[in-house]
């Protein structure tokens, strides 16, 4: 037997899953939940030239606004749950797309404040509808209680993060 082909620690009759089925793992269901769900999220985008990380940047800085908040490059980074280099560039592309407008904080001068400009604004206006109602359809195959019951699960599973 070739030594790739062994598995230290289990015999052959011994599995290296610790599920019988892999539909049985919660990691795998919800690694192909996310995946289907944002191959849908992806097809609605890109009529638009904006990417699924794009859309949710836009999104958090219109609702930031709503609420009259200024936000920061990192309070994207902690409201998205991206990771800083994806921030960064997106938020560069969409500079240059003229969707957002990056100026010095107001009271931090090394932070930069974040906005949507007016064609960010239309553009986000335009495609929020269109993103919730992708989630409403593909979670709407849940009643209200379950579809409660994900929200609650899900907040608690990226609660520490």
């Amino acid at each position: 037997m070739m030594p790739w082909l062994s598995v230290q620690g289990l015999r052959m009759s011994e599995s290296a899953f610790g599920f019988e089925q892999p539909e049985h793992s919660p990691g795998f269901l919800l690694w192909q939940t996310t995946i289907t769900w944002q191959r849908l999220i992806k097809q609605a985008l890109e009529p638009y030239d904006i990417a699924h990380a794009q859309f949710v940047i836009m999104a958090c800085l219109l609702w930031f606004e709503e609420q009259q908040i200024v936000p920061t490059q990192i309070l994207m980074v902690r409201q998205t749950k991206l990771d800083k280099m994806t921030v960064s560039k997106s938020l560069k592309k969409m500079a240059v797309q003229g969707l957002i407008a990056r100026v010095e904080h107001e009271y931090d001068t090394r932070a930069k404040s974040v906005r949507l400009t007016d064609k960010g604004k239309i553009l986000a206006g335009t495609l929020v509808p269109v993103v919730e109602n992708i989630d409403k359809q593909f979670f709407g195959q849940l009643n209200q209680l379950d579809q409660q019951d994900l929200i609650n699960v899900l907040a608690k599973l990226i609660a520490p993060c």
